[in-house]
C-alpha cells in the first residue's frame, strides 16, 4: 500500500477527527469496510445495481418492443436466437418485457419507501418521545394495521381505490409504515432520557426540534436496514396485486401480471411464467442480501473495522 493511501486511511480512521466532515467520512469508510467484508452482501449490491442499469438503459438494451408483438408469427415461441427468453401469448418478447418491467419494479419499491418510511419514522419518534396518551393512541393505530396480513390489507385498499399501478403503490405504502413506526419508537425510547437529549432540552429546544433534529437522525440507520429488507416483501406484494389484476394494467410489463398471463401455459410453454418468476426471485434475493450487509455495516454496536 502506498504512503498516500496509508495516510488517507489513517486520516479516515483517526479517533480524533478535526471536523464533522472528517468524522462522517470516517464512519462511512468503516461502514463500507464492514459491508464489503460480507461477500454475499456485495453480490446483493451487484444484483440491485444491475437492475438499476437495466431500468435506466431499457430502451437501448431491450431487443424488441415490450408492448407490441407479432401475434400471427411469434406467438408462444420457444427461447432461441430471435427471442432469447421466448415470447408470450401475444407474441411479445419476454426479455424485453422483463427489462422494461424492472422500471416498474424500481418505481414501486422506491415510491413505497419514500412514502412509508417517513410516515413510520414520524409516528414512531413522536410516540416514543411524547409518551402518555399520545404514545398509546399512535401505537394502537399501528397495532390495528399490523393485525392484518399486508397483502390482504393492500387488496382491501386497492379494491376501494380501483386497480392501477398508482393505487397499488398507495395501498402498499399504507400497509408498510407500521413496522417502521415500531422500530423508530424503540430507538426513541432508548435515547429519550439520555444525557445528550437532556442537554438539548436544557438549552431550550422545543419538542418538535428535538424529535426532528436530534432523535430522527439516530433512527435513520435502523430504518434504512429495515426498508432494504422489506423491499423483497414490497416486490412480492406488488407482484401479487398484479397477478390478481389489481396492480399494473395491460399492456404494462409488470412481472406479477406476466406470471398471471403465463399460468395458463405453465405445462407446455413454461418459460412464459418462469422468466418473470425467476426475475422476482433474483431481485428479492438481492435486496435480502443487501439488507443483511447493511445491517452488519450500520450496526452501531458492531465491533471491529
Amino acid at each position: 500500500m502506498s504512503e498516500t493511501a496509508m495516510t488517507r486511511r489513517e486520516w479516515l480512521l483517526t479517533d480524533r477527527p478535526q471536523s464533522r466532515l472528517q468524522a462522517r467520512l470516517g464512519r462511512a469508510y468503516v461502514a463500507w469496510r464492514r459491508f464489503t467484508a460480507n461477500r454475499l452482501a456485495v453480490v446483493g449490491l451487484l444484483i440491485i445495481l444491475g437492475m438499476v442499469f437495466l431500468a435506466i438503459f431499457a430502451p437501448l438494451l431491450a431487443p424488441h418492443s415490450p408492448y407490441v408483438g407479432d401475434l400471427a408469427k411469434s406467438r408462444l415461441m420457444t427461447p432461441g436466437p430471435a427471442h432469447w427468453l421466448g415470447t408470450d401469448d401475444q407474441g411479445r418478447d419476454i426479455l424485453s418485457r422483463l427489462i422494461y418491467g424492472s422500471r416498474l419494479t424500481l418505481q414501486v419499491v422506491l415510491l413505497v419507501a419514500v412514502i412509508a418510511a417517513p410516515i413510520g419514522l414520524l409516528v414512531g419518534t413522536v410516540a416514543g418521545y411524547a409518551g402518555g396518551w399520545v404514545d398509546a393512541v399512535l401505537m394502537r393505530i399501528t397495532d390495528i394495521f399490523l393485525a392484518f396480513p399486508k397483502l390482504v390489507l393492500a387488496l382491501a385498499f386497492v379494491a376501494a381505490l380501483g386497480p392501477g399501478i398508482g393505487n397499488a403503490i398507495i395501498a402498499i405504502a399504507i400497509t408498510s409504515w407500521p413496522p417502521y413506526a415500531r422500530i423508530a419508537r424503540a430507538e426513541t425510547l432508548t435515547v429519550r432520557n439520555s444525557d445528550y437529549i437532556l442537554a438539548v432540552q436544557l438549552m431550550g429546544a422545543s419538542p418538535w426540534r428535538i424529535v426532528l433534529r436530534h432523535i430522527m437522525p439516530l433512527c435513520i440507520s435502523s430504518l434504512i436496514v429495515r426498508v432494504t429488507l422489506d423491499m423483497a416483501g414490497i416486490i412480492l406484494t406488488a407482484a401479487g396485486l398484479g397477478f390478481l389484476g389489481l396492480g399494473a394494467q395491460p399492456p404494462l410489463p409488470e412481472w406479477g401480471a406476466m406470471i398471471a398471463s403465463g399460468r395458463r401455459f405453465i405445462l407446455d410453454q413454461w418459460w412464459v411464467a418462469a422468466a418473470p418468476g425467476f426475475a422476482i426471485l433474483v431481485v428479492s434475493l438481492g435486496f435480502n442480501l443487501l439488507g443483511d450487509g447493511l445491517r452488519d455495516a450500520l450496526d452501531p454496536r458492531g465491533s471491529g473495522q
